[in-house]
């Protein structure tokens, strides 16, 4: 059996922990039955992931397994990863859902993607990687309670091409989470609401002139940056080349930008800013994946 899941891009700007992007690019997953726990892991994080219980995709079957009220029984498990690890692209939650389905796929069980998301917030509390990753597609989600999440899945433009900045140097979650501030102005809260409602409603009605207003933010991106050196400079080269929009990808270090023109120069463009800064990277042109986690045929 293989699992496929894509990675993410979240926040978008102003949609902090709300908005979701699936993309294509994808953590695969083999699974069979075996007579001990093992995991072999090719690609990304290869030379640094667990190969044992420890593994995120291991945690998440044993868990899941013993929710569901089912033995967790050993398997082997090959990770081929072309998801970045510790880049803000939802690479943590790829494990996660793969864990869950292979639990679910195993023993022949039927579970909605409401009940897939309770799970998996088990090990992830805020939703914005995990319902793309799971659904596809552009998607806005609400906890509701701790493990409940209300979300709406609606299809991305697909004119719009997304360049991926990635550079060699991580931001951990935990960093990025402290160096937020516990309380903002309400002017800062009124901004961002009426950017997050412009991002939705520039998507579905294809205003793209309105995305740049869209994904600006005063919630996380103004303190983030201070951890992602040169996203203010690559956020106005790419505008000044073209894009559509240009923000933090999650919690970063990978910058994001939503372009119909240009895609190429903008990420090339890019890497020699991080060059000039020190810091080496690579880019990449991916569009929006539509179908979300899915057992591969």
């Amino acid at each position: 059996m293989q699992i496929v899941v894509p990675a993410t891009t979240s926040n978008l700007g102003a949609g902090f922990d709300a908005f979701g992007l699936a993309l294509t690019l994808y953590n695969r997953f083999t699974v069979e039955e075996s007579d001990a726990f093992a995991v072999e892991i090719y690609g990304e994080g290869a030379d640094r992931l667990p190969t044992d219980v420890n593994n995120l995709f291991l945690r998440a079957y044993i868990r899941a397994c013993q929710e569901l009220g089912v033995d967790d029984r050993p398997i082997r498990v090959v990770q081929e990863n072309e998801i970045p690890v510790g880049r803000g692209l939802g690479s943590s939650a790829t494990a996660i859902l793969g864990g869950i389905l292979a639990a679910v796929g195993l023993n022949d069980l039927k579970l909605s993607e409401e009940e897939i998301l309770e799970l998996a917030l088990l090990f992830e509390g805020h939703p914005d990687n995990l319902v793309p990753a799971l659904v596809g597609g552009f998607t806005v989600s609400a906890l509701v309670g701790e493990r409940r999440v209300v979300f709406e899945r609606l299809d991305f433009p697909p004119e719009l091409r997304v360049v991926l900045l990635v550079p060699e140097f991580e931001v951990l979650t935990e960093e990025a989470r402290r160096v937020l501030p516990s309380m903002v102005s309400l002017k800062d809260a009124v901004f961002n609401l009426q950017r997050a409602a412009l991002m939705v409603a520039a998507l579905v009605n294809r205003d793209f002139e309105a995305l740049r207003h869209a994904a600006e933010d005063r919630l996380h991106q103004p303190f983030r940056s201070k951890l992602v050196p040169g996203f203010e400079v690559f956020k106005e080269e790419a505008y000044r080349l073209g894009a559509d929009a240009a923000f933090i990808s999650g919690s970063g270090s990978t910058l994001a930008v939503f372009t119909r023109k240009n895609a190429d120069e903008i990420g090339r463009r890019g890497v020699e800013i991080m060059k000039r800064l020190g810091f080496a990277a690579r880019y990449k042109v991916l569009e929006a994946d539509a179908e979300g986690a899915r057992w591969a045929k």
